[in-house]
């Protein structure tokens, strides 16, 4: 994104010394119709604050500069071809959907609401967009929670469960570990948090990530920088999955939001490259077409 947003939420007088075990209940306890403990102008002057980033973030997303090429701290956790791509294509990124470009941008409201609530709440939020550095590679954290680092995310109810019921590590298909461990190394901190909102139901929970379950994010950055200087373009991140019982291949979620997926697929389908069919849940993206779908096929996409 073009603009940055920098420290905008700082910490507030304390009431009661908090510590982030207490975090999501005490968000909650916002919404309970208790009273809440701080004063209405400091609250008020927070909640300025938080609109103030809102008018920052919906800018970003309308005047949008290209994306550029370039290693990031938060993109590590992508897969080694995806990465590739990114830095050494000679063809244009695929532009996000205005309808995904929609999903995003409140998904980064959803986040930035968390870090308000949890200081109206009276917790202590610091290092807010902190900038970090690991081999030259930068990146930005969320923030700092009760001195704990902490990475506020959004999710779909598919994806909240992964960090509800403490499986992430099983299936990250967007890279979060690595990328909270690329912080949490920047920080010399041996455990850190997700912060997750469940964006269809609004149920929050907070995933605390220790430093067994973290990867060696310097040597994976090390790795990357070599990577990227190789002609070789690496192996396919993943394999196409099966659609139903068609015969049909699809892509899976890896793959559907990752701006290279035409080039990248482009000798399937004997050379013609991935079809796209319009279903009601979204768009497949066929690897293989067996029997043709009875849904229409988006032909410009």
């Amino acid at each position: 994104m073009g603009v940055e947003i920098i420290g905008l939420v700082s910490t507030p007088i304390f009431y009661n010394m908090k510590t982030i075990d207490t975090l999501v209940a005490d968000i909650y306890d916002l919404f309970s119709l208790n009273p809440i403990k701080m004063d209405e102008k400091e609250v008020d002057k927070y909640i300025d604050t938080f609109g103030e980033m809102l008018k920052v973030h919906v800018k970003d997303f309308m005047y949008e500069e290209p994306r550029t090429r370039g290693l990031r701290l938060s993109a590590i956790g992508k897969p080694d071809r995806q990465l590739w791509y990114d830095i050494n294509s000679k063809k244009k990124i695929e532009d996000l959907t205005p309808s995904t470009r929609i999903k995003f941008l409140y998904g980064y409201i959803l986040e930035e609401l968390l870090l308000l609530c949890s200081t109206i709440a009276g917790h202590k939020v610091t290092d807010q967009q902190k900038e970090v550095n690991i081999e030259g590679v930068l990146g930005h954290q969320d923030s700092m929670i009760d001195d704990v680092l902490v990475d506020c995310k959004s999710a779909s109810a598919y994806s909240f469960k992964k960090f509800k019921q403490n499986t992430l590590l099983e299936d990250d298909p967007f890279g979060y570990i690595a990328q909270i461990s690329a912080y949490a190394e920047a920080n010399k901190a041996n455990q850190a948090a997700f912060l997750v909102i469940d964006k269809s139901s609004g149920e929050i929970c907070l995933t605390p990530v220790h430093q067994m379950e973290m990867i060696n994010a310097k040597e994976r950055v090390k790795h990357l920088k070599g990577m990227v200087s190789n002609d070789r373009v690496p192996d396919r991140c993943y394999a196409p999955l099966a659609d139903g019982e068609s015969g049909n291949l699809k892509l899976p979620i890896g793959c559907v939001y990752c701006g290279h997926k035409r080039e990248c697929w482009s000798d399937c389908n004997q050379g013609k490259g991935l079809r796209a069919f319009k279903y009601s849940r979204g768009i497949n993206y066929l690897t293989t077409v067996a029997k043709e779908p009875k849904v229409e096929e988006v032909v410009n996409w």
